[in-house]
């Protein structure tokens, strides 16, 4: 699986960046996501854990035709958030 990063006009940097996200860090929960579903627009919502702990949610899009993905954002999970991840996770 390819993935690529929307990248920030002004700075030139991967979008997640400006959120404290490292790209490999969002890779991490794409590869090892627990739950994913439908956001807007044909958008797709993983949420995780990277390898250090992080709980992320990390949006972005697909392109069928050499399965690549499209990272737009991601940050941290909010506590309420990480709290139902852990809810869900343990069922």
């Amino acid at each position: 699986m390819r993935v690529d990063f929307l990248h920030d006009r002004e700075t030139g940097l991967p979008h997640v960046e400006s959120h404290g996200v490292a790209t490999w860090e969002a890779v991490d929960v794409l590869t090892n996501c627990d739950f994913v579903y439908n956001g807007r627009k044909g958008t797709r919502i993983a949420v995780g854990q990277t390898r250090h702990g992080r709980y992320l949610r990390v949006i972005y899009r697909t392109d069928e035709r050499d399965n690549s993905r499209l990272v737009i954002t991601a940050y941290d999970l909010p506590p309420k958030a990480k709290a139902a991840f852990r809810r869900r996770r343990r069922k």
